[in-house]
């Protein structure tokens, strides 16, 4: 005599944890934009681009003619250290001597400014700046 067996049900009843679960993980490792641009910049162009590996402990600092940017506030030059200081302190140990600041200026702000900005950074002791800015496309270069 044969008995006719039946397939069992697939239990679903842990497919909503293993959803849940993929979602939280990509939430934790998306890297969102958290910068309101209030100041205008085109990016100037270089020859020498290379990629940031480490973005663990960066600061943005935008420049243009209208001013300066530091996450969504707008600041005079003098206020530069003590926003440093200040995110220093949230910072551990290994990440303050990894802290660089990204200056991502305006490719017709005067040099004046940039020197002054530096000068800033280096009374926070802010040592590791970063220049942002586009790959120069070949046909673009000028050889004279």
């Amino acid at each position: 005599m044969r008995t006719s067996r039946s397939m069992p049900g697939l239990n679903l009843a842990s497919m909503p944890d293993l959803i849940f679960t993929v979602l939280f993980f990509f939430m934790l490792v998306t890297h969102m934009r958290d910068d309101n641009l209030k100041v205008h910049y085109e990016v100037p162009a270089g020859t020498e681009v290379q990629k940031m590996e480490q973005k663990t402990a960066v600061i943005n600092l935008y420049i243009s003619p209208e001013g300066l940017q530091i996450d969504n506030q707008l600041i005079a030059p003098s206020g530069i250290v003590p926003y440093i200081n200040e995110v220093r302190k949230g910072l551990s140990v290994e990440n303050q001597d990894r802290l660089i600041v990204s200056i991502k200026a305006d490719k017709k702000t005067p040099m004046g400014v940039i020197g002054d900005v530096k000068q800033e950074l280096q009374k926070a002791y802010a040592l590791k700046v970063n220049y942002s800015g586009t790959e120069e496309s070949p046909s673009s270069t000028n050889v004279n």
